[in-house]
């Protein structure tokens, strides 16, 4: 079953998502050369409970931290520690979250840590980015899941290939229902599968956290031994990228963006619904 919330409930997963956007940027001004990623876990518990929100991170099925810290080729689910030291030159994805009153925020970035990335890092990341986006310009009300899905597949599949030869669109892990819970259904692919058929219409009230993930080779990934840190199976280097988005009878809301993300749809000729909390 799909949660359909209503506007009372959107407008408390916005304040969940300002607390996650406060997140992003606390991490990133923090994610430079010589910091370890529980450096990084210790600022995010800082501004969660600075803002007196809940992680909806910690202990969820056992995970250890208050964000996830994926480097260079690690994808998803990165565990903060203090062995792993940033180095000029790596690329980081940060996936975060927040619970205000019982409702969820949830969104993920890619930051660049230091200088000298090579110009294929940088373009894995916008492609990445921007495929999330073209994501997020395909929920409109009458359009179904697959649409999402293959806004994002269709914008990375248009791209120049990189270097290493193709874009890995990364198939273990993809996009959810968002609301009471972080995770709920429906599951979004960010690729088309015929098997999955055309999924849900969109209707006011559906809540999606869109997260793709790319990488510079293979699609294929593997779990280490501590049953969180994804990999990609070819060791080539990934980005994620995710918001947590509510449709109304008016548009889009992007929880997760300062601005409801009015100024990067407009690139898309979608306006944005009113922020609820004005």
């Amino acid at each position: 079953m799909v949660q359909i919330k209503t506007p009372e409930q959107i407008a408390k997963m916005r304040e969940a998502g300002l607390v996650v956007a406060a997140i992003h940027a606390a991490t990133r001004e923090a994610a430079v050369p010589g910091a370890t990623t529980r450096d990084l876990d210790m600022v995010a518990r800082k501004v969660i409970a600075d803002a007196g929100a809940k992680s909806n991170f910690l202990g969820y099925g056992g995970f250890p931290a208050t964000i996830c810290t994926s480097v260079n080729e690690v994808v998803v689910h990165g565990i903060p520690d203090d062995k792993t030291v940033l180095k000029d030159g790596d690329i980081i994805s940060i996936d975060a979250g927040a619970i205000v009153d019982g409702w969820h925020g949830d969104a993920a970035y890619t930051a660049f840590v230091g200088t000298g990335h090579a110009p294929e890092l940088v373009e894995l990341s916008r492609v990445t980015e921007e495929s999330m986006w073209a994501g997020i310009a395909a929920m409109k009300l009458g359009n179904r899941l697959v649409d999402i899905s293959k806004a994002i597949e269709g914008y990375i599949r248009r791209q120049p290939r990189p270097a290493t030869g193709k874009y890995g669109i990364i198939e273990d892990y993809g996009g959810h229902g968002i609301g009471s819970e972080m995770h709920m259904d429906p599951h979004l692919l960010n690729y088309v599968s015929r098997k999955r058929g055309k999924g849900i219409k969109l209707v006011p009230g559906v809540c999606l956290a869109i997260e793709p993930m790319v990488s510079l080779g293979t699609p294929q990934t593997e779990v280490l031994a501590d049953d969180w840190t994804v990999i990609t199976t070819d060791g080539t280097w990934s980005s994620h990228w995710e918001h947590s988005i509510a449709l109304t009878e008016a548009g889009p809301i992007v929880l997760t963006s300062p601005d409801c993300g009015k100024a990067k749809l407009a690139e898309y000729g979608v306006a944005t619904a009113p922020d609820p909390l004005g």
